[in-house]
C-alpha cells in the first residue's frame, strides 16, 4: 500500500529516540544541518527552505546517536520564578512575590511591579520580572553610554533593550537624516558589570568605526582596556544567560 509522505512545517517537533528535535528554516543555510541551541535547551534540525524540512527530519534520524549525546549535555532553562537568586550588575538579588506583585529584592533595595491580569500565571510573573530588570538596565546603561560617548566626543545616541539570540548588542551609526541608535540585550544585566560595560563600549565604538578593524579595536581599548577577558566570558557563559527565563 502506498504511504503518503509526511509533510513538515517550520516549528514542528519530531521525536528522535527520546529527544525532541525542532524543525526550523534558515535562509542563510546552504544545506540541512543539526545545531544545539543551549539557550532554549533544544536540538534544531535546520533546512535552507521549507521544502527541505523533510530532508532535515530524515537527517536528524540518521544522526540519532549524535543527537542523544548532545542532548545529554543540555541543561534545562531556568524559569524566572519566585525565590530564584540572580545577580543584577553584580548585586545579589532574589525574585520575590506577594499577592498581585512581583519584586526584585537586594540587600540594600527592593523594586516591585504589579502583575497584570491575563495569560498563564508563570508567564505573567516572568514578564513582570523582565520589565523590572529592563528598568534597572536602562538606568545603568544610560550612564555607561554617556561616559563612553563623552570619551569618544560623540553625542550619546538613543538606545533600547531587546532580547537578541545571536548578538549582545548592535549599533546603527547616524546616516543622513537618520540619527544613530544602539540596542543592547537586557540579559547583560545578569552578567558581571565589566562584561556589560564592555558590550556598551563596543557598540559606542561603532559610532566612529562601522567595522571590526584595527581602528575599531583601538577605540574599544581606549574605553575599557583589553576586551579579550570580557569576550571570553561571554563565549563561556553566554548560553547560561540565555537559559534564564
Amino acid at each position: 500500500m502506498f504511504q503518503r509522505a509526511i509533510r513538515h512545517a517550520e516549528g514542528d517537533v519530531i521525536e528522535v529516540g527520546c529527544v525532541r528535535v525542532r524543525l526550523t528554516v534558515s535562509r542563510r543555510a546552504r544545506r540541512v544541518s543539526l545545531r544545539v541551541d543551549r539557550s532554549s535547551g533544544e536540538v534544531l534540525a535546520i533546512a535552507p527552505s521549507a521544502r527541505r524540512l523533510g530532508e532535515a527530519a530524515a537527517f536528524a534520524f540518521e544522526r540519532r546517536a549524535w543527537i542523544a549525546e548532545r542532548a545529554a549535555e543540555l541543561k534545562p532553562p531556568t524559569p524566572l520564578a519566585p525565590g530564584l537568586a540572580i545577580t543584577l550588575f553584580g548585586a545579589p538579588c532574589r525574585l520575590g512575590r506577594a499577592p498581585g506583585r512581583a519584586s526584585l529584592e537586594a540587600e540594600a533595595w527592593e523594586r516591585g511591579a504589579r502583575l497584570r491580569p491575563g495569560g498563564a500565571d508563570e508567564a505573567v510573573y516572568a514578564d513582570a520580572i523582565v520589565s523590572l530588570i529592563k528598568r534597572e538596565a536602562k538606568a545603568w546603561f544610560a550612564a555607561r553610554l554617556d561616559r563612553h560617548c563623552g570619551v569618544l566626543e560623540v553625542p550619546t545616541p538613543k538606545f533600547g533593550l531587546g532580547d537578541p539570540k545571536s548578538r549582545w548588542g548592535s549599533c546603527t551609526p547616524a546616516q543622513g537624516r537618520h540619527a544613530a541608535s544602539i540596542r543592547l540585550s537586557w540579559r547583560l544585566a545578569l552578567a558581571p558589570p565589566a562584561v556589560a560595560d564592555y558590550v556598551a563600549a563596543h557598540e559606542c565604538a561603532h559610532l566612529l568605526q562601522a567595522n571590526h578593524g584595527p581602528s575599531f579595536w583601538a577605540e574599544v581599548r581606549r574605553l575599557v582596556g583589553d576586551p579579550r577577558p570580557h569576550r571570553a566570558w561571554l563565549r563561556a557563559h553566554g548560553a547560561e544567560l540565555h537559559r534564564i527565563g
